[in-house]
């Protein structure tokens, strides 16, 4: 029996709130993530990209950390964000991150993706679409189902006072998030699970 490739995801917070939901639901996927063999995660900070410009773009290069993050970009199968909603859309430092790893060469094209999202009445589900609206001219491949949205600010808490996810219900939608991502990874890429 052949060994199993393992995937490797890459994290991404919309928030640069330190006890963000958002953050706190990333947090708790890659704790999941441990427990899935065959997956390798890493969270990717988008915090220190500046505003795009492409003035910073020179000769076909672009700033060091634009680069550093362009490259873990590339160098992954899958992409899981944490996706806030501002305004009914996804939030200015996301859409900035996105359309830096878009630059020539788009780095996103043929990864799989999946969200997650805590917030208001709707969870962060507007946010979600336009990121897959997004996603659709960038090539990238987000699974159907399940989605995960997160109604955080009805009782009982779902987090702790650092942002930290305690709802055990939560978990389970996540875990199953990150199974149904493997899982079309592996499908597109043309291996087993």
């Amino acid at each position: 029996m052949e060994a199993q490739t393992a995937i490797k995801v890459v994290a991404l917070c919309g928030s640069l709130r330190k006890a963000s939901y958002n953050r706190g639901l990333l947090r708790a996927a890659m704790e999941l993530s441990k427990t899935i063999k065959g997956m390798e995660r890493e969270y990717v900070d988008i915090s220190p990209l500046p505003f795009l410009n492409t003035d910073l773009e020179v000769d076909g290069t672009y700033p060091p950390v634009v680069e550093a993050f362009r490259q873990k970009i590339l160098a992954a199968d899958s992409v899981l964000f944490g996706s806030p909603e501002y305004n009914y859309s996804v939030t200015g430092p996301l859409k900035n991150a996105v359309d830096w790893a878009s630059r020539p060469p788009n780095v996103w094209a043929d990864k799989t993706a999946a969200i997650l999202s805590a917030g208001g009445g709707f969870g962060g589900g507007p946010a979600q679409y336009h990121l897959r609206q997004i996603g659709v001219y960038l090539d990238l491949h987000f699974i159907n189902k399940p989605e995960f949205f997160l109604q955080a600010f009805q009782p009982p808490a779902k987090f702790d006072s650092d942002g930290n996810l305690i709802d055990a219900a939560a978990k389970e939608r996540i875990n199953a998030v990150l199974l149904a991502l493997q899982a079309f990874t592996l499908r597109l890429q043309g291996k087993s699970e």
